[in-house]
């Protein structure tokens, strides 16, 4: 490879229409071929520390502001965590249900709020399109159904975030042991009455997502694709759970690499690598090694590593989503908006049936047993598998704490992902422009990752991208303001 002072460099920055900051670099040489091309996270995190010293049961209120997307995730896997510390892993059956309800609402609002406030404009207006046409406002004006569908969406799924957890963000509904609250019946007949339309509309989303992949399955089969290894979370049976099971992790093949493996354990299988160009770690499977045992975790990986999943509607799809690959895994990048939307089906089947179980009414809230000392807790968030690891002295006091977010365990197929896109639509190009470079982010926005998550501090929102020469000087100049 030639030296990096006869290259030309071009940045991203910073990654719109994700949450959080981050940026890519390119590497191009005097041909403009692409040598090199990084996504690199440029916010720092200092959760891990900030919490040491404070008491644990402080943990799933403090943590979750992380984020402001997907506290709700990192509320329940601390959680999680804490109910291992104080012995009350075995909840309740209101307390695990009412805790599965906020957690479905979750999934519904975000996915709801991924696909049509995030993706959409590029699905539907092309990755070309104008910039000032390809936003929110541009869905709105020439698909203003899709867009209050969006809206109504999310707006149902908070709505539930906020009965079950106080609030819709940053509440405080799960607590170690269980949970503060239940459901009452008036709530409930609240979320009964508007339960056929989600229902309606979640069925409209998945078929949207499917008939644009099927569409032009030509081209997104290549599009930032990649064969891969793929994990999650999945029931005792094989099913699909979204709140707790046991990890599972399947080669591109669909071949199992270890599975039923106790989330207690998971440093037995996983190892977290550091690189210098970036604040976000590297997970790996022990077992294959820094360069073969990278992974891709949410939607993609969990409809492929799921057995069946056990609400009919969603498992009809997830059978025809399969169905594409004859039955293994679907390594299509862009195949993550199809399987997101099956998700929002089956997260919206979950509340219906939710909703009618009367445990919801139950006062039994709270469990306790024997008092630990570490705990893990695991969910699967939007973005994927989420690992809250804590331990805590006789003082009650937090002395480490680890977190590996669902967009961390994403990094490495993140950054294939940007080669892949660049290597295929930018190299040998005479000049970049704003639509060629949207390529690369349209393939990072197909994992809805939150870089907020994965790291944590202020970020600047206007992009600005230089393309300059190797005696340095500025040959080119492309700017965006904060509104993308």
């Amino acid at each position: 490879m030639k030296s990096t002072t006869e290259m030309k460099r071009v940045i991203i920055e910073p990654v719109t229409r994700v949450e959080g900051h981050g940026k890519v670099s390119l590497l191009l040489d005097e041909n403009n071929v692409v040598r090199q091309a990084r996504l690199h996270i440029v916010e720092f995190r200092g959760f891990e520390r900030f919490v040491q010293g404070r008491p644990y049961w402080e943990m799933p209120v403090l943590v979750q502001r992380l984020c402001g997307i997907c506290p709700v995730s990192h509320h329940l896997a601390a959680a999680k965590a804490m109910d291992r510390i104080v012995g009350g892993e075995n909840l309740t059956p209101t307390a695990e249900k009412m805790r599965r309800l906020m957690h479905y609402g979750q999934m519904f609002q975000s996915h709801a709020l991924h696909f049509f406030h995030l993706c959409s404009p590029d699905l539907l207006f092309g990755f070309d399109a104008d910039v000032a046409v390809r936003n929110i406002v541009g869905v709105a004006r020439k698909h203003p159904q899709l867009a209050v569908q969006g809206v109504m969406m999310r707006k149902y799924g908070q709505e539930i975030i906020k009965a079950t957890a106080g609030k819709k963000i940053h509440g405080t509904g799960a607590i170690p042991g269980g949970v503060n609250k239940n459901l009452s019946i008036a709530e409930r007949d609240v979320f009964l009455k508007d339960l056929d339309q989600m229902m309606a509309w979640s069925r409209s989303a998945v078929k949207l997502a499917k008939d644009y992949t099927l569409e032009h399955l030509k081209t997104l089969a290549t599009f930032g694709s990649f064969d891969s290894n793929h994990l999650s979370l999945v029931r005792a049976d094989g099913a699909m759970d979204l709140y707790h099971g046991n990890l599972r992790a399947i080669d591109a093949q669909g071949k199992t690499i270890f599975d039923q493996v106790d989330y207690q354990e998971y440093r037995d299988c996983l190892i977290e690598e550091v690189r210098d160009w970036s604040y976000m770690k590297f997970p790996f499977i022990k077992s294959l090694g820094p360069e073969n045992g990278w992974y891709r975790v949410g939607p993609l990986a969990r409809v492929n590593t799921a057995t069946f999943i056990d609400t009919p509607e969603a498992e009809a799809e997830r059978k025809e989503f399969m169905a594409l690959t004859n039955g293994k895994p679907n390594n299509i990048t862009m195949a993550y908006h199809w399987a997101r939307m099956i998700e929002v089906l089956h997260s919206i089947e979950k509340i219906r049936d939710l909703l009618h179980d009367k445990d919801l009414q139950g006062t039994d809230l709270v469990t306790k047993g024997e008092r630990r000392e570490e705990g893990v807790g695991l969910i699967e968030a939007p973005r994927g598998t989420l690992f809250h690891h804590y331990k805590v002295n006789a003082q009650d006091q937090v002395t480490m704490a680890n977190l590996i977010v669902s967009t961390t365990n994403n990094n490495t197929p993140m950054n294939m992902a940007v080669q892949r896109v660049a290597q295929d639509y930018l190299s040998g190009k005479p000049e970049l422009t704003e639509g060629l470079l949207n390529h690369i982010e349209v393939a990072i926005r197909a994992y809805d990752p939150c870089l907020s998550c994965a790291t944590h501090a202020l970020g600047r929102m206007p992009l600005i991208v230089e393309l300059i020469d190797c005696q340095g000087d500025v040959v080119q100049k492309l700017a965006r303001d904060t509104n993308g």
